[in-house]
Formats: C-alpha cells, sequence, structure tokens
C-alpha cells in the first residue's frame, strides 16, 4: 500500500517521533578522555596542596591536597612493590566511612589497578561472594569488622599476608597497610589513552540491579570522569570555598563519585561513620558545612528529632537527596522548619547521576527529581514496549556516557538491561511534562 503526504504531514510525524527522545535541557559538554586519577587530581581551580582536602568530623584527622597526591603515590607503589600488584588487579575495601578511604580507593586506581567497594554491614556470606566474584585478591579492612572478613578472605582464598588493616594497630596477626605498604617511595600514577580510559574498568560496584541478586557493575575511567564532569556543570556554585558532607555510605556508587568531585572542586569533605542527628547537626555548626548530600531516612530523622532545631543549621545552602524519592509533603516540611531547599536528584549505581535541579534554577519543583543533567536522552516507554511522550508514565531508559560498561561476567543481564541503540533500562516508572522536569 503506497501512502502520498505532504511535506507538512511529513513534518509533523518527524517531529512527533523526535519528540519521543527527551535531551537534557543543558547542552552537552565535551567530556574529557583521561584517565580518573589524572583528572581528578588536574586541579582546575589551581587550589594550593596546603588545602584541606579530606577532614574527619570527630578527631579532625585531615589529608590536605599534596598529601593525598603523596600518600596515594606512595600506597600505590606499596602494592606494587610488595604486593606484586599488577595493572588490573581488584582490590576490595571493606571499612565503614573514614579519612583514609580515599587514600585507598584512589591508591589503587593510581597503581592500574581495580577497586570493589563492599558495605561495612555486610556478614561473611555477602563479603564472601563479592570478594570471589570480583576476583579481588587484596583486602583491606577496618578493625571493627575484622572478624567477617577474616572468614570471608579464606573463603576468597585471599592470603592472610594480603590482608591489610586501617588505622596503625596489629591485630590478631594482621598488620595495618601503613606498616606494609608506605615508606618513602611514590609513583607515578598509570597513564591511560582515551582508548584505553574508555575500555579499562576502575570500580567494581555491588547491586542488585533492577532485579535478581547482586552483580558486579563495571564502571570504566570514562564512566567516571563523564560524570564528575556532568554533574560539575550542574552544580556550578561549589568550588574551593565550599565545606561538603556526605551523610552517604562511601563504599556505594554515589559516596565514591562524591569523594572525587571534592578533589576536582578543590573543596573540603568533612567524614563522618555515624549519621545521628546529633553528628549531622553539630558537624553542620561547627564547620559550617553549606552542601550537603544524604538521602530521604537522614532528611526524616532530621525533621522528626526536636534537638535538631536547637542548632545553627544557617551555613548549609542547599541538600541534595537520591537513593530514593522523597514525598513533596516531606520536602515542604523539611523546608518550613529549617528554610533549607532540597533538590532531588536521580541516578542507578549503573547510571551515576541522570537528572539534577541545576544551581542555577533558584525554584525547584517539590517531588521532582530535576531535569536531565548534559549528555544524556532518555526514552519512556509504555508495557509494550510503544515510546511515550510529555505526561505519559512509562519505564524510563537513558543513553549517556555515564552508562556503566556491563555487568561483570553477566551477558544475560546485560543483555537484558541495554538495548541495541545503546539505552539502558532503569525499571523505574517516570513522566515528563513539558519543561522537561
Amino acid at each position: 500500500m503506497q501512502y502520498n503526504l505532504t511535506l507538512c504531514e511529513i513534518f509533523n510525524i518527524t517531529l512527533f517521533l523526535v519528540k519521543m527522545i527527551f535531551k537534557s535541557k543543558c547542552s552537552d559538554i565535551k567530556i574529557p578522555q583521561a584517565g580518573i586519577y589524572q583528572y581528578v587530581t588536574s586541579n582546575p581551580n589551581k587550589i594550593p596542596d596546603e588545602k584541606v582536602i579530606y577532614m574527619d568530623g570527630v578527631s579532625g584527622r585531615s589529608y590536605t591536597f599534596g598529601e593525598f597526591k603523596h600518600e596515594t603515590k606512595k600506597f600505590a607503589a606499596g602494592l606494587q612493590d610488595k604486593l606484586e600488584f599488577k595493572r588490573g588487579d581488584v582490590l576490595a575495601i571493606f571499612s565503614p566511612n573514614q579519612v583514609d578511604y580515599p587514600i585507598v580507593l584512589l591508591g589503587t586506581i593510581a597503581a592500574g589497578g581495580k577497586v570493589t567497594t563492599a558495605n561495612p554491614i555486610y556478614e561473611t556470606t555477602k563479603l564472601s561472594y563479592q570478594l570471589i566474584d570480583s576476583g579481588a585478591s587484596v583486602l583491606i579492612v577496618h578493625p571493627e569488622i575484622l572478624d567477617a572478613a577474616i572468614e570471608a578472605s579464606i573463603d576468597a582464598k585471599i592470603p592472610a599476608s594480603r590482608v591489610l588493616l586501617f588505622g596503625d594497630k596489629e591485630i590478631k596477626g594482621y598488620k595495618p597497610y601503613r606498616s606494609v605498604l608506605i615508606n618513602d617511595h611514590g609513583i607515578e600514577p598509570i597513564y591511560y589513552t582515551p582508548e584505553e580510559a574508555k575500555s579499562t574498568t576502575a570500580y567494581l560496584f555491588y547491586s542488585s540491579g533492577t532485579t535478581g541478586k547482586r552483580k558486579g557493575i563495571k564502571i570504566t575511567h570514562t564512566n567516571m570522569v563523564a560524570r564528575l564532569a556532568q554533574v560539575n556543570i550542574m552544580e556550578c556554585n561549589l568550588g574551593p570555598h565550599s565545606i561538603i558532607m556526605a551523610v552517604l555510605q562511601l563504599c556505594n556508587g554515589w559516596g565514591s563519585s562524591i569523594l572525587h568531585m571534592i578533589l576536582m572542586l578543590g573543596a573540603t569533605a568533612i567524614i563522618h561513620s555515624n549519621f545521628s542527628v546529633e553528628t549531622i547537626c553539630e558537624s553542620i555548626q561547627t564547620f559550617k558545612i553549606n552542601r550537603i548530600y544524604t538521602t530521604p531516612p537522614i532528611i526524616l530523622n532530621l525533621v522528626n528529632n526536636s534537638s535538631a532545631q536547637q542548632f545553627d543549621l544557617s551555613s548549609v545552602d542547599k541538600i541534595i537527596c537520591g537513593g530514593a524519592p522523597l514525598s513533596d509533603q516531606s520536602e515542604r516540611k523539611f523546608y518550613n522548619m529549617f528554610k533549607i531547599p532540597i533538590s532531588q536528584g536521580y541516578g542507578l549505581t549503573e547510571t551515576g547521576p541522570v537528572t539534577r535541579f541545576p544551581d542555577t534554577m533558584k525554584n525547584t519543583v517539590p517531588g521532582s527529581v530535576g531535569i536531565l543533567i548534559p549528555n544524556i536522552k532518555a526514552k519512556i516507554l509504555s508495557d509494550d514496549c510503544h515510546e511515550l511522550g510529555c505526561n505519559e508514565p512509562g519505564e524510563l531508559w537513558i543513553y549517556g556516557p555515564n552508562i556503566m560498561k556491563s555487568y561483570l561476567n553477566n551477558k544475560v543481564a546485560t543483555d537484558a538491561v541495554i538495548d541495541k541503540d545503546g539505552f539502558f533500562n532503569t525499571g523505574d516508572i517516570v513522566s515528563v511534562d513539558e519543561q522537561g522536569i
């Protein structure tokens, strides 16, 4: 059958089809083609080496920018010299938040390795699974959870000599990583060509994904660099003057990415392992924190605990809330109590951030997670896989340089969530209005 269409009809059909793919209201940006370590230490804001980057909110222990670079290069050298750690080897971190976390995380990246981060609440079975599945050959563990780590490392056949501790004390024959790995010798971090950065896995974060058992999520150097570049454009009010607190576990993808972002900005991060209302509020008041990253349960704790209103929280200019939806009612109640705006964002471990309200947007929309960040395309599909338009709820699929490389050793699961055009199925139901929000 032949159809004769006018030029106007062809234009209208084309316009309709184009609307099925939603694009960011922000202009695309150029994604740097560099390794993670080179990118985060490139120092675009020209901060001095004496600038404090990471600080423990309780003890006051800290690392300046210069100390961070020296310590990570020495850690990398120790891995190579003492443990014969090679490019592509996997190091696991099993620890609550602490100020040494970024040293181990990015020291391993400097050595050319991959990092897998395990949740500190895991019992032996879950930790064993992750160590075995990721192929970890070195484990750095916090002393408080050493017993679970010992059992899991035996299951994973990691020698005791390659299980090292945070801190400065030997426990049950297990030595601190500082006494084993750190001396005056440092190395130049491994360099990655643009092609290598795009294909080389840097992180193996674990998540159940949209369905099923926990899977290793392969995040390349370019994936992480893209995520940082995309967010930096959206959060243009941040810089070396910023004092930031992530009330998040650093072992998850979002928490880890914030450690990277701090370096790029030249800001200061206050790090805590205790997320009690008193700890959060005391830190805000003491350090004059102006940006917080957190999840809805923390917001609800602040709203429901009367002691929070006894502290001076006026230094905080914005809270970025993610990980799960925060209701419109809770967002308004928090603002009425503390006069601090909340900006919701959306993302997954597999994708990194997908939406955000930019700092340049003065008024957010309560209950919304913002607009697509730069370089992101999205489509919304109905139950029968038809592409939907504005104000039509459906399943969100996204495309961009931040999308994971694949699930580790799991082609079936990868093929189930990434289509032939490279769009990733989030499994979440969303709708988009005419403003792209």
